[in-house]
């Protein structure tokens, strides 16, 4: 074996974990496959000459890269016409594919995808590189171009607003399943005791807009206000509805045949649903793996 093949095997062995950092530090699948793949270009390029840890340089050269990505998002962003609601990775709850259920099982809610969303390119690369794959302040540093204290202090921002924003979803799946079960059944029977009963009073739904006509609502706050859409769609959208994990959490596709048009993941949080999130749009749709 030569040195590239070496490389290349490495790389791969490394694939699932870059993509995880890709995709939380960008919310988009295709976004994230392009930023791994230019690490793998990079790698070629300098060879692996001096590298200690590979798969820590790995780590931080995405990181780089995402952090340029997002820069460039940030610069070109014009005034958003409603909150946008990242790519959802999807799979059926009785799916037994052991590299789709590794992807999934890690894979964190559209809920905290939709906080990191919000925050600063480098408040969001210091949180996701340390809080969630651990990579030190001393190595997070040079690539925000910051200290390591001012580099902790980013997280640490961050941090506060996705604990103040993104609860964290109740641990077990088929409790979670239980309560988008028994939404559904009141919304289909409408029954607005019975959804008032699992929907946190201040839940909220947000839709994709580009699932959306112009002028109608983007967002939705508010028990009784989330109750009354559910009761005015429950039956007509019930026989498109299939069960499916959205990010590891109980979710939602729904479809006409076997062409989907919606998404939605919920947060379920104490036994009620503090968050519905939802991508539509058949252009975005058809660049997702479905788990169909």
């Amino acid at each position: 074996m030569d040195d590239r093949d070496w490389l290349a095997e490495r790389f791969e062995a490394d694939r699932t974990h870059l993509r995880a950092v890709a995709f939380r530090m960008l919310g988009s699948v295709a976004e994230a496959d392009d930023a791994v793949q230019e690490a793998w270009m990079r790698l070629d390029r300098a060879g692996a000459d001096g590298v200690r840890n590979l798969t820590g340089w790995l780590t931080t050269v995405v990181g780089r890269v995402c952090l340029d990505m997002l820069r460039s998002r940030t610069a070109r962003r014009e005034e958003p016409l409603g909150p946008h609601v990242p790519d959802p990775l999807v799979g059926r709850e009785d799916r037994s594919d052991p590299e789709h259920e590794a992807l999934l099982a890690d894979s964190v809610g559209l809920a905290l995808l939709v906080v990191l969303e919000q925050l600063d390119p480098a408040e969001r690369l210091a949180f996701v590189l340390h809080d969630m794959f651990a990579v030190p302040f001393d190595e997070i540093a040079p690539i925000v171009g910051r200290s390591p204290d001012a580099a902790r202090q980013l997280a640490s921002r961050a941090r506060r607003r996705v604990r103040g924003q993104a609860p964290p979803p109740d641990p077990d799946v088929g409790e979670q399943r239980r309560v988008v079960d028994a939404f559904l059944a009141a919304a289909q029977g409408g029954d607005l005791a019975a959804l008032m009963e699992v929907l946190d009073p201040d839940v909220v739904v947000r839709v994709d807009r580009s699932a959306l006509r112009p002028g109608t609502s983007r967002e939705i706050r508010g028990a009784a206000a989330v109750a009354e859409v559910a009761l005015s769609g429950g039956s007509r959208f019930a026989r498109f509805l299939r069960p499916a994990l959205v990010n590891g959490t109980a979710g939602l596709v729904a479809a006409a045949g076997d062409r989907p048009f919606a998404v939605a993941g919920f947060n379920v949080v104490a036994g009620r649903i503090v968050e519905i999130d939802v991508v539509a749009g058949p252009a975005r749709l058809r660049s997702l793996d479905l788990g169909r």
